[in-house]
């Protein structure tokens, strides 16, 4: 695998732009704007294009990543090659292969799903910059215990629920995640496709079709062209519990 300097094409971000995308992080949240300012001044920032794999377990290096802007999928491989996303990480959110936080990705691999901005932190620059300040220290902690429980349960879910659940309860999920556009009342826009949905649930493309187009001729979703607008939320948390 490519270091993480040169699996990218560095472009120019300036700097408030910089300060922009931090505020937005989650794990900066406690901090007034000077400190932001300065943290910005520090920041290694860079874009990366959709497609590109940040890391892959074959081939591991130490780096911890704070998504700015966009979506990164983690995925496992199946032996028969099918992959299973584990989650699908939106912007403000940080992830990597970092022993010193206790961060692991535990054979992920992890793929930019659009044009992305991200830091990239070597031990030092975590050491540095993140946990130096005890407010950033303890939010990093509780965003990682946060995502373990989301992942244990994903997990149980695809081993116990049938897949109308799975998907139903995966929709939510995403709803609750996305920081896209909210229509009005209670639709909710998701971006996400067919297949990103049956690699999340454990499942094949053409079951989640079914069960989508199930969902949609009972009003629960309208179909668009890589999204999904949720019309009835109540409904598919019905159908989480229960089943259609």
């Amino acid at each position: 695998m490519q270091s993480p300097s040169s699996m990218t094409t560095r472009a120019t971000i300036s700097q408030v732009d910089k300060l922009t995308y931090l505020r937005e992080v989650d794990v900066f949240q406690d901090l007034s704007a000077q400190e932001i300012a300065a943290l910005g001044d520090h920041a290694p920032m860079t874009r990366v294009a959709a497609g590109a794999t940040l890391y892959a377990p074959d081939r591991p290096v130490e780096v911890l990543f704070i998504l700015k802007q966009g979506r990164v999928r983690l995925y496992h491989l199946l032996p028969d090659g099918r992959k299973v996303i584990t989650t699908v990480l939106e912007s403000g959110v940080i992830f990597g292969e970092m022993a010193l936080i206790g961060q692991e990705l535990d054979g992920a691999f992890a793929e930019t799903l659009d044009d992305c901005v991200l830091c990239l932190m070597s031990r030092n620059d975590v050491k540095t910059l993140l946990l130096g300040d005890p407010r950033i220290a303890f939010r990093i902690a509780e965003t990682l215990g946060r995502r373990l429980i989301e992942t244990e349960r994903r997990l149980m879910d695809i081993a116990f629920k049938r897949v109308p659940e799975r998907v139903a309860l995966l929709l939510l999920e995403l709803a609750r995640q996305s920081r896209d556009e909210s229509l009005a009342g209670h639709r909710t826009t998701v971006r996400t496709t067919h297949e990103e949905l049956a690699d999340m649930s454990g499942t094949y493309r053409e079951t989640v079709s079914k069960v989508l187009g199930e969902f949609r001729a009972h009003g629960l979703i309208e179909l668009g062209r890589g999204k999904i607008i949720l019309l009835d939320m109540e409904g598919l948390s019905r159908v989480a519990e229960a089943g259609l």
